[in-house]
């Protein structure tokens, strides 16, 4: 399998230093180029093809953040991955597409994630064959950063049981709390469809796995949710035009079982 030709930018030189030793290591990575700002960031750009850039977000002149801003209009953009000491940054980075964001000092574990992740969102796209047969880490991998108090965390996609519009926000639901994302529901929608996630309400996205079941009354129609095993299960309304959708990919959708393991409750096919 081919490795990675990737571009690490710092203005501080031990830090670049350190973090192109880490990735000079790393077994799926061929090439590491170096850059000590933006401008001969984009020098190396233009003259050789990079697959990943690890950024660090505080540079002078063009910042981490804005050069990321500037790649995403390239034809075929690199995958931007963050190397920061600051952690309140992670929602914004989320924001212009990036691949994954590594605290500083660097872990190698997370190097790994992120190498990992990269090689998935290649393979997702016109990788050559041998790349495209790598595993790619699973759906339930996938964690959203979310801020309370300054202080950024990130949250499994695989613990929030259902997500509630509020306005231009979303509010993500997990037996440990409710969090407030910078992100509308309709993009979370179209982004989670694939991974068991269904909208049954204009206000409300639910996660499949954690249904139990429905519960008709007259003409509305309540779906039963747990939070993670939590108890009691929380109902929220189901529009109308999406009683029947929601029955079918209840039956069908193979990842109720992946991600939760059982099926339990009520036939979700029951009126």
């Amino acid at each position: 399998m081919p490795g990675l030709t990737v571009l690490a930018v710092d203005d501080e030189l031990p830090a670049l230093d350190e973090l192109s030793y880490l990735l000079e290591r790393h077994e799926a990575v061929a090439t590491v180029h170096k850059a000590s700002d933006a401008t001969e960031a984009l020098r190396v750009l233009a003259d050789h093809t990079i697959e990943a850039a690890f950024l660090d977000i505080s540079m002078p002149g063009l910042s981490g953040m804005e050069l990321a801003g500037v790649l995403a209009h390239y034809t075929a953009p690199p995958a931007i991955v963050f190397v920061t000491a600051h952690d309140d940054r992670a929602v914004e980075a989320f924001d212009v597409g990036a691949v994954d964001y590594l605290l500083k000092p660097l872990r190698t574990e997370r190097l790994d994630q992120a190498i990992t992740r990269i090689l998935a969102a290649r393979a997702g796209d016109d990788a050559p064959a041998d790349l495209a047969a790598a595993p790619a880490p699973a759906a339930t991998d996938d964690v959203i950063p979310v801020e309370l108090g300054g202080v950024t965390s990130l949250v499994r996609r695989d613990a929030i049981s259902w997500v509630e519009a509020v306005g231009d926000y979303a509010r993500l639901h997990t037996d440990t709390g409710a969090h407030l994302v910078r992100v509308t529901l309709s993009t979370l929608e179209s982004r989670w469809a694939s991974v068991g996630f269904a909208r049954v309400h204009r206000s409300y996205l639910v996660a499949l796995p954690m249904v139990t079941g429905l519960r008709s009354t007259g003409a509305s129609t309540m779906v039963r949710v747990r939070a993670n095993g939590a108890s009691p299960a929380v109902e929220l309304p189901v529009s109308r035009r999406q009683v029947r959708e929601l029955k079918d990919r209840l039956v069908r959708d193979p990842l109720r079982t992946f991600r939760s393991g059982r099926t339990d409750g009520p036939d979700p096919g029951a009126g």
